[in-house]
């Protein structure tokens, strides 16, 4: 598979994970929204049925605990042959019409046990009706009352405590749904960005691909082309002289047959890192144009920095060495150049600049090799 193929593959692959990840991150959210809306409704449901228990076991049956105290209190009134418009059947029947509610909604096993005692107390009170009965029944009926009033004080207590704890159920529920959620956006967003910076790797590795030479990772011949068809083009821009050098080096043919070719790319390889550290400036560039053939551009420079940089690569390659015993021009690997300036007021088309190069490195070598000519 090529390049291209590979790059845009994994792109889809990404784009194929990206699309994966992001419904499982829906489907969990929805998932967790769904889940607390029906915590929250079951515990919205109890919190009810509590408030009712309050409300319907303790308030409503206070007030009946309230209205029996009161027709005991008509009753003794009457006893006291005060003037009153109600008989003591009438409060009677009263009574236990309101006791009998309180007697027959919920009750705790001790509430019931109490209510249980009080029904035989107010069957006895009718039996023989005293004050002195009446008043022990008010007694007994204010016990209840207060006996109510503590249940519901001790009952709303209870509630408070599930209700502080249902908020604080529901309170950490949210934190962790956000906070499993925050997590898992991270988690995608960070995969997200590895896989782009996996796709910019390979983007950046197809373009440093398509314009590098494999072994000597300098430019090559089809970088070279475009650089090379606009040089006169930014010349002109920049009005500044330009370079172009075309450079062989010597015997290498016989170089390869000598010592092998594997020997031979180490040697290209070694040429071309010599090369970049006297042509690196941002508007030089260095190519290989082909087998032993390298090529260098310099935008914006004269014929005094060309030279310099020149000299400066050959004492280099010199100081390395490398034997070449069938180099005629030398015991050690030599290089052999050819030199065109370009001015900003000359018109030669491309062909003809890589002519005169090429004619320049044909007098070099012409003149014994391992020279330059400009």
């Amino acid at each position: 598979m090529g390049m291209v193929e590979e790059f845009l593959q994994k792109h889809k692959k990404f784009l194929s994970s990206s699309i994966f990840k992001f419904l499982m991150l829906f489907v969990v959210i929805l998932g967790s929204l769904i889940i607390s809306s029906y915590i929250f409704n079951e515990q919205i449901r109890n919190l009810k049925k509590q408030v009712d228990n309050i409300y319907f076991g303790n308030l409503i049956p206070l007030l009946k605990l309230e209205k029996i105290s009161s027709d005991y209190k008509d009753i003794k009134m009457i006893l006291l042959k005060d003037v009153y418009k109600y008989t003591i059947e009438d409060k009677k029947e009263n009574i236990y019409k309101n006791w009998n509610y309180y007697y027959n909604i919920y009750k705790t096993e001790g509430e019931r046990a109490i209510a249980d005692q009080i029904s035989i107390d107010i069957d006895n009170s009718f039996k023989n009706i005293t004050i002195i009965g009446i008043n022990e029944m008010l007694a007994k009926i204010e016990f209840i009352t207060n006996y109510e009033i503590e249940a519901a004080q001790k009952q709303r207590r209870v509630f408070l405590t599930q209700y502080k704890q249902m908020t604080d159920y529901l309170n950490y529920n949210i934190i962790a749904i956000i906070s499993f959620t925050l997590i898992f956006v991270i988690w995608i967003v960070t995969q997200l960005r590895n896989h782009q910076n996996k796709l910019e790797e390979l983007n950046n590795k197809y373009k440093i691909d398509s314009v590098t030479d494999g072994l000597t990772k300098l430019y090559n011949r089809a970088y070279f082309d475009v650089i090379f068809d606009k040089m006169s083009d930014i010349t002109r821009e920049y009005d500044s002289n330009s370079a172009f050098i075309m450079m062989d080096i010597d015997f290498f043919k016989q170089y390869n047959d000598t010592y092998g070719h594997d020997k031979g790319d180490e040697v290209l390889k070694a040429y071309a890192r010599t090369l970049k550290l006297y042509f690196n400036r941002e508007l030089e560039y260095v190519f290989r144009l082909g087998g032993e053939e390298f090529g260098v551009v310099m935008f914006d420079t004269d014929e005094k920095i060309v030279r310099n940089c020149i000299d400066g690569f050959r004492s280099a390659l010199a100081e390395l060495k490398i034997p070449h015993e069938k180099n005629q021009a030398s015991e050690y690997i030599t290089a052999s150049m050819g030199v065109l300036i370009l001015k900003p007021t000359d018109t030669m088309i491309p062909r003809e600049m890589y002519k005169k190069a090429d004619e320049k490195l044909y007098a070099s070598k012409q003149n014994g090799r391992n020279q330059y000519t400009i």
